[in-house]
């Protein structure tokens, strides 16, 4: 079925549906929603028969004190089945999203970041800021609404055909007119809502690109052309807002005006029945009570058209999220102790022949990961083979762009290897559960991001049950215990989102305070001191001095005086191991290494 096509029942069903192991108490909530939609206009019905009483002479104060208490029951009813409702559908459906919430965290925890760098940051952002928001605020209630719509508009249809079959049938066929007006506008809706939440998710990212990038922005005077295309996608939502509304607002006219003819309808038909002596005065009278009420239920049905469709919408963005492809984590397989790879011979890291390409559009990891940015034209990495054995340092130089932070990301496993296999002490990590995986590895990059959180909490990240002396002790070891110590609060200082509030060097330092904390066997580096000034580059020196002690490292160098020591040296030029060995093997190779290292020194090693 074409969305275009979709009914509100469907679209509720839909959502009821969504709600997983919740749907039993909102599916629960419909039975005092029926009880709701029959008391609805039970007050209507006993004033109808008041009224008849008083105009045949039959009433009496004893008929009039059980009128009045009907009523007033039905209203304390009414009430009851009302709060009885919002009960098991708002309140669930709070729980609903706060599970769903908790779902997508998970979610993403085991998609590759491919799937970020992809052009996907703004719809992730809209549907955890608006989508779920907008359905569990506006819209979980709307369900039991509906529910008691219907039944108030077929007893309203009944109650004609029990004043006289004639009026049921104008009231059935009116009825039918107003529904065809309203199929037309919901159609309506579900197309632009679909495309209002796209422009939407537009909206997000351009606004968040412009954020990010304001400092380059500035930089480069780009103001002007940056605020236009964010300004372009304000517009955009505008011109699209209006659009619907251009689109929807005649047919909800259509259905306003045809409300309005149908009830003029209804009383004509009723005063030519009565004129005709086909229906008794009391009939007539209780026809001129219902006649301004009798399609009132299905006026306010269609008018939670714009909401459930939107709500449709959003679950379509919702679960398209969800629809991303998950890393196979499928690994029962656990890694050897480094004692038991010892005495079997094992390397600590092996890759072998392992050839990797992206695949999206864009795979840039230089905000977060690295400084390297390959496409899908080309292999990011053309069979690559080491090993790195327990102790060992391997460092990783090379133009950028070469491959060397690819080499680190697939061993922390943010991608999948195509071609190949990455082994730590004999096992393929790809037999391994990521958790157990992430367990053995430590990262430091280049740009270190913080958390909105007490320095406490962002270092305690490397193993949440570390006490608050382990915590000190650590900080102490990567020198950032005396500036911390400086901080208003001390350790529980909150610090702004992203490491605001202090300098490169310091939320570089907290950084490796983390790792130390984690205290994993194997360390990825990508080398911290590449953009600090000097004095916050012998502090963090003496820090990663005391992380990498007795663990085997991955270094993607930046500055190859910081090397000199390393185990292994592998060139990473377009993809490939051009040379290998350590500082001196490769000097006497008189290749690139050579090169780069007179550069970086700006003399002759002839």
């Amino acid at each position: 079925m074409k969305k275009q096509n979709k009914s509100m029942i469907s679209m509720m069903h839909r959502l009821v549906g969504f709600c997983g192991k919740y749907k039993v108490p909102i599916r629960v909530s419909y039975l005092p929603g029926f009880i709701k939609g029959l008391v609805m206009k039970s007050p209507l019905m006993a004033s109808f028969f008041l009224a008849c009483d008083f105009m045949s002479g039959r009433m009496t104060k004893k008929n009039c004190l059980i009128y009045g208490l009907i009523i007033l029951a039905c209203v304390i009813l009414q009430a009851i089945m009302q709060n009885i409702t919002d009960r098991l559908q708002s309140a669930t459906g709070f729980k609903v999203f706060a599970d769903k919430r908790m779902e997508m965290g998970d979610h993403f925890r085991k998609l590759t970041m491919g799937y970020f760098t992809d052009g996907n940051i703004g719809k992730v952002s809209s549907v955890l800021a608006t989508d779920m928001n907008f359905i569990e605020e506006n819209c979980m209630m709307v369900l039991e609404e509906l529910v008691g719509l219907m039944i108030s508009q077929g007893l309203m249809i009944a109650f004609m055909f029990f004043l006289n079959w004639r009026l049921g049938l104008t009231a059935l066929a009116s009825l039918m007119l107003v529904v065809l007006f309203g199929n037309i506008t919901t159609r309506i809706s579900i197309s632009h809502s679909m495309l209002k939440q796209k422009t939407a998710e537009k909206m997000t990212s351009a606004v968040l690109e412009f954020a990010e990038g304001i400092g380059i922005i500035k930089t480069f005077n780009l103001l002007g052309e940056k605020s236009k295309e964010v300004s372009e996608s304000f517009e955009e939502s505008c011109k699209n807002s209006i659009g619907f509304e251009m689109a929807y607002a005649p047919w909800w006219v259509s259905i306003l005006i045809s409300y309005g003819i149908v009830t003029a309808l209804t009383l004509f038909v009723s005063a030519l029945l009565s004129s005709k002596g086909m229906m008794t005065n009391e009939y007539f009278l209780g026809m001129v009570l219902f006649a301004f009420d009798l399609f009132a239920p299905i006026k306010a049905y269609y008018g939670n058209i714009a909401r459930l469709t939107v709500t449709d919408a959003c679950l379509d963005r919702i679960e398209s999220v969800f629809d991303g492809a998950e890393m196979v984590n499928e690994g029962n397989e656990t890694l050897m102790s480094a004692e038991d790879a010892a005495r079997k011979n094992l390397p600590e890291i092996s890759f072998e022949n392992v050839s990797f390409s992206y695949g999206v559009s864009k795979a840039s990891l230089q905000s977060k990961l690295g400084s390297e940015e390959q496409s899908s034209e080309r292999k990011a990495l053309h069979d690559i083979s080491f090993d790195a054995q327990k102790g060992q340092m391997i460092a990783l130089v090379g133009p950028s762009g070469g491959g060397k932070s690819t080499i680190a990301n697939l061993l922390a496993r943010f991608w999948d290897v195509k071609d190949g296999s990455i082994k730590i002490r004999g096992t393929d990590i790809r037999n391994v559960p990521v958790a157990n995986l992430m367990d053995n590895i430590s990262m430091v990059f280049q740009r270190v991001y913080l958390f909105q959180d007490t320095v406490f909490n962002n270092i305690a990240m490397g193993r949440t049950n570390a006490t608050r002396e382990e915590v000190i002790e650590v900080a102490k070891k990567a020198r950032c215990y005396d500036f911390i110590m400086k901080l208003p609060n001390g350790f529980d200082t909150v610090i702004g989102e992203g490491g605001a509030d202090l300098s490169g060097g310091e939320q570089q330092r907290i950084s490796i305070a983390r790792c130390m904390l984690k205290d994993a066997p194997i360390v990825i580096l990508d080398e911290a001191t590449a953009s600090v000034d000097a004095d916050n580059e012998h502090f963090i020196q003496e820090a990663i001095s005391e992380l990498c002690r007795e663990k085997t490292l991955i270094v993607i160098a930046h500055r190859l005086n910081t090397i000199r020591n390393a185990n292994k040296i592998l060139v990473i030029k377009d993809g490939k191991i051009t040379e290998s060995g350590n500082h001196e093997e490769l000097i006497k190779l008189n290749g690139m290494y050579k090169n780069m290292l007179e550069k970086s020194q700006g003399i002759s090693l002839a």
